[in-house]
C-alpha cells in the first residue's frame, strides 16, 4: 500500500453540493512533474480523484475508490497497464475498466470506477469537470506557450489553501496589493501601486486588467534579477479565465522600450496561476513562474522562484486570515468596494453565470 495516501486525503464534501461550481470546464490538475511511479490522491470541485501516468507513459484520472471495498487507489500502486488497489489488488486500466482480479479468472462486467478525461500540454495536466458523467470535453484544454518558449525559464509549486478560490482571483486581480504585501520581494512605492492608471477590459468570459507604473522604484526582486538604476518603468497585465489566470509583469528601464508595446523588452515575469477549488472551502493553488534572464548577469531563474514562493506565502497569510474573519463575522462577506475591485467584480460575475448554466432547472 501507498503509506502516504492516507496523509493527503482531504474530507469528502456531500455530492449534493457539487452544483456550486461551474461544470463542463477544465480545470487545473497539477503539473507534469507531480506524476512519477506512485498514484496522486486529490480533491477536484468535491469530487475525490486519482491521478497517475501508467508505465507506458499515459496519464489518467479515476475516481478514487475502488468498487470493492472502496479503498482509495491512492492508496496503491502504478503498474505498467494502470493502477493497483492497495487492499485486495485490482487492477485498474486508465478507462475505468477492472483488467485484473487476482485469484479469480472471471471479472464482473460492472468491475469499473468512474473515469474523468484529461489532457497533458505544456508541462500542465489538465483535467475536464463535466456535467454529466462520463461527459466528453467540448473545448480544447488551455493552451500555455511560455512553458516552452526559449526565451524564458520557468519553475513550479502548489499550495493548498484552507480558503474558498475566489478570494484567490480577487487576490490576483487586484496587485494593488503589492505595495502593502509585499515589500521584501515585488512590492514598490504602495501610493503609486493604488494610483496607477489602469483600464479593464473583458473579452466573452475573460477579464483583463492592465496597469502601467512609470518612474517606479525597482522592488527587489527586480534588482536581483536585472542591472536597474534608480527607477524602472513597470507594468503589471492580468488576464483572468475560469481554468487559470496569466499575470504577465516586469520592467524596462527608463528612456528604452514603451512599457505598452507588445515586443518590449526588459525583465519578464509570466505567471500561470492555476486556482482549482477542492471543496467550497478549500482550493488547490497550483502556479509557475517564467522569466527573461539579462544576457551580462548569472543566471536568476532560482532567485525569482524562491522569491515568488515567498510572495506566494505572504499572500496565503493574508488570504486565509481574511477568510477566518469572514467566517468570525457570519460567513457572508459585508464588503465597501473600491476602485481597484472592478476585474475581480467582473470575474464573480462570470463564475456565478457558469455555475447558474451547470445546475439543471428546476422542475415547476
Amino acid at each position: 500500500m501507498n503509506a502516504e495516501c492516507i496523509a493527503i486525503q482531504p474530507i469528502q464534501t456531500p455530492a449534493s453540493r457539487l452544483g456550486r461550481f461551474p461544470l463542463n470546464q477544465w480545470y487545473m490538475a497539477g503539473f507534469s512533474t507531480d506524476l512519477t511511479d506512485k498514484p496522486v490522491g486529490r480533491t477536484f470541485l468535491n469530487q475525490k480523484v486519482v491521478l497517475f501516468r501508467t508505465g507506458e507513459g499515459q496519464v489518467a484520472a479515476l475516481e478514487d475508490r475502488c468498487c470493492h471495498r472502496s479503498l482509495p487507489l491512492s492508496c496503491g500502486t502504478v503498474e505498467t497497464s494502470g493502477v493497483r488497489c492497495g487492499y485486495h489488488g485490482m487492477l485498474y486500466a486508465p478507462n475505468g475498466t477492472c483488467i485484473e482480479i487476482p485469484g479469480q479468472e472471471r471479472i464482473p462486467a460492472k468491475a469499473r470506477v468512474k473515469t474523468f478525461h484529461v489532457a497533458e500540454k505544456n508541462h500542465i495536466v489538465w483535467i475536464w469537470m463535466p456535467k454529466e458523467e462520463g461527459g466528453a470535453p467540448t473545448v480544447e484544454a488551455p493552451d500555455y506557450r511560455w512553458h516552452d518558449d526559449p526565451r524564458y525559464k520557468f519553475g513550479s509549486g502548489q499550495y493548498h489553501y484552507n480558503a474558498p478560490w475566489q478570494l484567490i482571483h480577487d487576490n490576483l486581480l487586484d496587485l494593488s496589493h503589492l505595495g502593502y504585501v509585499h515589500l521584501k520581494t515585488i512590492g514598490g512605492n504602495a501610493k503609486l501601486h493604488m494610483s496607477a492608471k489602469m483600464n479593464v477590459t473583458q473579452e466573452g468570459d475573460t477579464v483583463k486588467v492592465v496597469r502601467l507604473m512609470p518612474g517606479s522604484t525597482p522592488p527587489p526582486t527586480y534588482k536581483a534579477a536585472w542591472p536597474f538604476g534608480d527607477t524602472c518603468d513597470r507594468w503589471q497585465e492580468i488576464e483572468f479565465e475560469l481554468s487559470h489566470l496569466k499575470i504577465w509583469t516586469g520592467a524596462v528601464e527608463p528612456g528604452t522600450d514603451a512599457i505598452d508595446d507588445p515586443e518590449r523588452g526588459g525583465f519578464h515575469m509570466r505567471g500561470l496561476h492555476g486556482i482549482t477549488p477542492e471543496t467550497e472551502e478549500s482550493c488547490h493553488y497550483f502556479w509557475s513562474m517564467s522569466s527573461t534572464k539579462h544576457p551580462d548577469m548569472p543566471e536568476n531563474i532560482e532567485a525569482v522562484i524562491e522569491q515568488t514562493a515567498f510572495t506566494f506565502d505572504e499572500d496565503r497569510v493574508v488570504i486565509e486570515e481574511q477568510y477566518r474573519n469572514i467566517q468570525r463575522f457570519g460567513g457572508k462577506p459585508n464588503w465597501l468596494d473600491i476602485h481597484v475591485d472592478v476585474g475581480g467584480n467582473r470575474a464573480r460575475r462570470i463564475v456565478e453565470r457558469l455555475i447558474a448554466d451547470s445546475v439543471d432547472p428546476q422542475p415547476a
